[in-house]
């Protein structure tokens, strides 16, 4: 099937440079987002964030008239949903801004219309935003409904990309599309083929929908094991850094590094939709994010132990004297992305402590508000490591690697990624 028209629903760090893509294959598309601000910019030919090699493709799309950003949905041949899916206080998933684009894109759709959801969701969120869509266009028919027949064709196909190498994965990557008809998948994966090299399987809506959360959660459990061997290691005075090199000889093993914690728009995410939709079988998912949830504390009281020394060093130097230096606020390492990063989490911790902070990230010009809030300074890198009595690596930047042997020499260090055991 031929589509001449695309909306992208979204246009967020998977949304834009996906339309961006379709349009680049001259196909006309149409970005939808509630921000006004971010439509006006990407309308300029300008991003929202940082991304390898973006900034100058969607600034041709959009010239050349193959790409425009709207406030609200637009009739087209195809409508792909790509909006956030974050996690409730207590962890449940929020599927309310996919409720929100079901909503407004109701009145568009018309007969032979594709809607795919994007959107990393608990099993069966697709088959809810086909009600959703049902209920408020009665006059159409949809998947569930007439199967192949239908008017409105409905499919899931989940995102597999790297923060860094969006444009290369988005292209590369093997895609799975679920479809809630063979139809629905069918036409989805015509549309996925006008930019993407990789294999494209196609299977049902929800065996697409677990197979994003399983992903996720696989990678989730496997840094679980290693952010609890560094604990382990720790009580047990073992460099866990050490050990890692010695037992990652083995053919059969790969053991990943510790971290802070886990951070990102997925992985720090999905295990809970799985968690959530079966409590009582998802029993190592959930330890696994309880883990990864319990390292930035961790990391916490490592910081604290260096300011004690710090202090002890100098009696008369209050908390409020002492000066620590986070390096890096992003989820990893260098990419301006600061969604879900325990970085942040840390750093917002080690202010409230009362002692004076500088934070360091080379990929951002202004602190998030939530630690704007805390009287909290970004520097550079060079002052950073001059005034600060305590330095914590909590992103392993590579303008930090190249400055390992001055980190080394400093005297009260937590290095939390095991940057400077890479320079050993």
């Amino acid at each position: 099937m031929m589509y001449t028209t695309v909306s992208v629903i979204g246009l967020g760090y998977i949304g834009l440079p996906t339309a961006a893509l379709l349009a680049s294959r001259k196909i006309r598309v149409i970005g939808v987002d509630v921000n006004e601000r971010i439509v006006n910019t990407i309308n300029a030919g300008k991003a929202h964030f940082e991304e390898p090699g973006f900034v100058a493709l969607l600034k041709d799309v959009v010239r050349d008239g193959c790409l425009r950003a709207a406030t609200r949905p637009e009739p087209a041949d195809a409508f792909l949903i790509a909006v956030p899916t974050p996690l409730t206080a207590d962890c449940k998933p929020d599927m309310s801004h996919i409720r929100d684009a079901a909503k407004a894109l109701a009145p568009v759709l018309a007969g032979g219309n594709l809607v795919i959801l994007e959107s990393t969701s608990t099993v069966g969120t697709t088959e809810t935003l086909a009600a959703w869509l049902a209920k408020a266009r009665p006059d159409l028919s949809f998947s569930q409904q007439a199967g192949e027949a239908a008017d409105i064709h409905i499919a899931y196909c989940p995102e597999r990309v790297l923060p860094g190498r969006m444009l290369h994965e988005l292209a590369a990557n093997d895609r799975v599309v679920g479809g809630m008809s063979g139809k629905a998948a069918a036409m989805a994966a015509d549309l996925y083929r006008t930019f993407v090299i990789g294999d494209i399987a196609l299977t049902d809506a929800r065996t697409a929908e677990m197979c994003k959360l399983a992903e996720n959660s696989f990678r989730d459990v496997n840094i679980a094991f290693a952010n609890e061997l560094s604990l382990v290691c720790d009580k047990l005075d073992i460099n866990v850094w050490e050990l890692l090199q010695l037992a990652n000889r083995h053919p059969r093993v790969n053991i990943l590094r510790p971290g802070p914690g886990v951070g990102g728009h997925c992985i720090a995410v999905d295990p809970w939709f799985i968690v959530d939709s079966a409590p009582e079988e998802a029993r190592l998912i959930r330890t696994a994010r309880e883990v990864n949830d319990h390292k930035p504390q961790w990391v916490l009281e490592k910081i604290k132990a260096a300011i004690a020394d710090a202090l002890s060093a100098t009696p008369r130097q209050s908390m409020a004297d002492v000066s620590v230096a986070c390096l890096g606020l992003a989820f990893k390492p260098d990419v301006d992305d600061l969604r879900e990063s325990p970085a942040v989490g840390i750093t917002q911790a080690v202010a409230r402590l009362g002692c004076r902070v500088l934070a360091v990230e080379p990929y951002i010009d202004a602190l998030p508000p939530s630690l704007h809030a805390l009287n909290v300074r970004l520097t550079r890198f060079e002052e950073a490591l001059e005034a600060a009595q305590v330095l914590c690596i909590l992103v392993g930047h590579s303008v930090f690697a190249q400055s390992a042997q001055e980190l080394k020499a400093h005297e009260h260090v937590v290095d939390a990624v095991g940057l400077l055991s890479k320079s050993s």
